[in-house]
């Protein structure tokens, strides 16, 4: 966890551009709040559960651009879905608007069920997109981060996020302006269903590289 406190706090320091006043002590708060809930949680990688909040809040201000608002929403994003924090505690300490954006991500990871259609799914998401576009948003950074460190799921995970991402994720950060994201999901997505290809692929870029 002192990792973790270090790697935020070198996050912060070098934010750009920088974030001070009231801004910097609601992200600080809530990076308090959250390593709190999460400290005996763990991801299937055996990491510490707050590295996941971390750097999704940092794709959210170094990726996409993002705010102190969605900063703090993204370092809060599982609190009340997976600790005992209340929505309520969230909004009385951070305000009605990181209220309801946290509350917009708890519900729809609720609504999300991987046995419905995708079709199904994706206009779930694009229903938040009505409610607060930065839902979507921090949705997007979460996507990307669990994409990220998926190697320590099973096969068959791997196989059905990576479905998913290409059906609802894909065409949305297309259509969103994220283009560097939509690429870097359409990469994972290949190197998860077409394993052999992708070796294939990267070993000659590599060979050209060198040449």
């Amino acid at each position: 966890l002192v990792i973790i406190r270090n790697d935020f706090d070198h996050f912060v320091a070098n934010m750009e551009p920088p974030m001070t006043g009231d801004d910097l002590k609601m992200v600080q708060e809530a990076f308090e709040l959250a390593l709190e809930a999460h400290k005996y949680q763990r991801r299937k990688s055996g990491e510490p559960y707050i590295h996941h909040p971390v750097e999704v809040a940092k794709i959210c201000f170094n990726e996409i651009g993002l705010g102190a608002t969605s900063v703090t929403s993204a370092l809060l994003h599982d609190v009340v879905e997976d600790t005992e924090v209340k929505l309520d505690e969230i909004t009385y300490r951070f305000g009605n608007k990181i209220g309801k954006i946290v509350d917009g991500l708890t519900k729809l990871d609720g609504l999300y069920n991987v046995e419905s259609p995708q079709a199904e799914n994706y206009k779930k998401v694009l229903s938040t997109l009505v409610y607060d576009v930065r839902v979507v948003l921090i949705k997007m950074a979460d996507r990307l981060h669990n994409l990220r460190t998926i190697g320590s799921m099973v096969r068959h995970k791997q196989l059905r996020i990576a479905a998913e991402t290409n059906y609802i994720y894909v065409p949305l950060a297309h259509r969103l302006g994220l283009y560097n994201i939509k690429k870097e999901f359409e990469d994972i997505i290949f190197m998860i269903s077409e394993p052999k290809k992708y070796e294939e692929i990267s070993t000659k870029l590599k060979d050209c590289l060198l040449y």
